[in-house]
């Protein structure tokens, strides 16, 4: 098989200060790449991975047979030509992919961190992605491109250091949440914190909380998916002739839900996952610029800041079926950046997809990536 890739980990043995104050005694950074670096080293797009992804964003594991989860993007002759690009994706602070996060082993104690693990923010995921950047000697980036939560950390980047970057390409996703946003989230929380194995985030050595944090994915997946899409494939269908069944799943619809629950469950941690919705609950990328911390890239100098912007470029892409992060929070993001004097471009995809559409949806995006990245040159 063609494309065999393998995620490295990055060791940073030396304190790292989080946005809130606390501090980690060292960090691990899962990252893959993807493509080569230029002599000028400057042909790089940094790729920011939504809730449940991870650093392996393209090509096959050794022995796998499923690609990463932006494969359809990522590769020779795709939107991020790796025949011209190089391109990186690393898990997020408090994953479980890699980077440390609550189920990594604290040093202090030999045990997780667990819930002592302190909290974190887009702008802490930021500065763990700078740190990489670093190690690979990357000072500019061709591009950073993010959907859903890979959205938000890429506005974040962008607005923090703008002078690191050329441009930026944000696909479904928003500048805060609202509080239909929050409320799914938490909801979601809750689950997890219902389940009696969840122990007080103290699960490692146990059966963890598989219950709960497949809740917590079923009320997720629904909101990734259109209302038209879920009728159209599963309508009012139902599995099995068990007519004795009671309070058993017995709709098509339902059976899904528990593959999607079951699935994740056994490849994502349950203490992540709250860890990761606090942050996206909380990001707030204008409050989080606003003031003396805006433009922290270029001396925190609100001139300097918007002199850089006007030499930048963006894209922002939406679709007509998302009512997770709908087109308007999209257009709020348009004007946003247009205010800051970022030359901004702007679509909306018609499809039935919904929010998944920022993965299903690739022949059109693609087109739009591509166009904009040849822009760039």
């Amino acid at each position: 098989m063609e494309n065999i890739v393998e995620t490295s980990i990055l060791h940073i043995d030396r304190p790292f200060r989080l946005e809130s104050g606390e501090m980690l005694p060292g960090l691990d950074i899962a990252y893959e790449a993807y493509g080569k670096l230029n002599e000028a080293r400057d042909n790089a797009i940094l790729i920011e991975h939504a809730l449940s992804g991870n650093s392996h964003a393209a090509f096959y594991h050794k022995g796998e047979t499923k690609p990463g989860w932006w494969d359809v993007m990522i590769g020779p002759g795709k939107a991020f030509d790796t025949d011209k690009y190089f391109v990186i994706c690393s898990n997020v602070i408090s994953g479980c992919n890699g980077t440390t996060g609550p189920s990594s082993v604290n040093p202090a104690t030999g045990m997780p961190y667990a819930l002592t693990f302190p909290p974190v923010t887009m702008r802490d995921m930021v500065e763990v992605q700078r740190l990489l950047l670093g190690h690979l000697g990357i000072e500019r980036l061709k591009s950073i491109v993010g959907g859903s939560m890979g959205g938000m950390q890429t506005m974040q980047f962008f607005c923090d250091y703008p002078s690191i970057f050329d441009s930026f390409i944000c696909i479904a996703s928003t500048m805060r949440h609202s509080a239909q946003q929050i409320a799914f989230n938490e909801v979601g929380r809750r689950a997890i914190m219902a389940d009696p194995r969840w122990n007080g985030g103290n699960y490692y050595n146990e059966v963890p909380p598989e219950g709960g944090l497949s809740v917590a994915r079923m009320i997720g997946h629904i909101t990734y998916i259109s209302e038209k899409m879920m009728q159209e494939k599963f309508g009012r269908l139902r599995k099995g002739k068990d007519s004795k069944a009671v309070f058993r799943p017995s709709f098509e619809v339902e059976h899904y839900l528990d593959y999607q629950g079951i699935s994740f469950v056994r490849r994502f941690d349950a203490n992540s996952y709250l860890y990761i919705t606090s942050a996206i609950d909380n990001f707030d990328l204008v409050s989080s610029i606003s003031g003396t911390t805006r433009f922290r890239g270029d001396n925190r100098a609100r001139g300097k800041g918007l002199d850089t912007l006007r030499k930048k470029k963006g894209l922002v892409i939406s679709f007509t079926s998302d009512w997770l992060y709908p087109s308007q929070q999209a257009q709020d993001i348009v004007r946003f950046f247009s205010g800051l004097n970022v030359r901004v471009s702007y679509t909306e995809i018609e499809t039935d997809h919904g929010h998944d559409a920022f993965l299903t949806d690739y022949v059109q995006v693609s087109v739009m990536v591509k166009s904009f990245l040849d822009s760039l040159s």
